[in-house]
């Protein structure tokens, strides 16, 4: 048996990186698992692997960026398993620049998918939560919502900003027996970190793989973090023994926040 069995877990940004593994845990735990994210077909193809491996999941089109997106999705997910246990507002963007050079659609693309979207999403879900007496959001922020990061000045205002939400909303909801945690990530092996190498190193004048070693070099664990280590961190905050647990900002870095 799963240590999650009949739970209901939405996961939003779940069609690739920290999502997918973060879907594909739940679901191997036994909790019927939303795979959610703005490209369906990314979606359907992890939806389809968690079915392939004995679990049960669903694909839906999100774009958490709309409020009534985010309905409809929470609507949609309690009408075909008839609860709602746990959500994953995981999706995230990013861009990288020098502040000076930023871009107000930079900042708005940034704050858009990393803060309101996470809004919108924990807005959805609460009502369901509060209907059944209880629920789980573990949010994903990141290591840059505590910390100066250059280059990434606006993404990281938008992971602040994000974890000022969820330790505020963890307050208002804990008397509905609705649980709040928090996730940071550090240096995560995703297509987001593939692409932010390469941006690095051209706004540095270095080679990509420089970058990534520093980012290894950054990181008192010594190696780049896997997407499993995020999902993980969030398998452990959805179990029963993490029940009195509301609040927290878990770094899941391998030491790199500390550096």
């Amino acid at each position: 048996m799963g240590r999650l069995d009949g739970q209901v877990a939405v996961v939003t940004g779940a069609g690739t990186g920290i999502g997918a593994a973060i879907a594909r845990t739940l679901a191997r735990e036994g909790a019927y698992v939303a795979v959610t994210d703005i490209n369906e077909e990314w979606a359907r193809q992890v939806a389809e692997e968690i079915r392939g491996a004995g679990g049960v999941a669903e694909a839906w089109r999100l774009d958490v960026t709309r409020k009534a997106d985010n309905v409809a999705v929470m609507d949609a997910v309690v009408a075909k398993w008839g609860r709602l246990d746990i959500v994953c507002p995981n999706a995230g963007v990013s861009t990288m620049n020098w502040a000076k050079d930023l871009t107000e659609e930079e900042w708005d693309y940034n704050f858009n998918v990393n803060t309101k979207g996470v809004f919108f999403t924990c807005q959805a879900a609460i009502p369901h939560m509060i209907r059944q007496g209880g629920g789980r959001i573990i949010i994903t922020a990141s290591m840059a919502g505590h910390r100066a990061v250059p280059l990434l000045a606006h993404y990281a205002a938008s992971k602040w900003a994000v974890i000022g939400f969820g330790l505020s909303l963890a307050v208002e909801v804990g008397k509905y027996n609705i649980k709040v945690n928090l996730i940071c990530p550090g240096f995560v092996r995703t297509s987001m970190q593939e692409r932010e190498i390469v941006w690095e190193g051209k706004l540095r004048g270095m080679d990509p793989e420089a970058v990534r070693a520093e980012y290894v070099s950054k990181t008192p664990l010594g190696r780049i973090e896997e997407p499993q280590d995020v999902a993980n961190a969030v398998l452990l905050l959805c179990l029963p023994e993490a029940d009195f647990i509301t609040g927290a900002v878990l770094d899941v870095t391998g030491g790199a926040h500390l550096t």
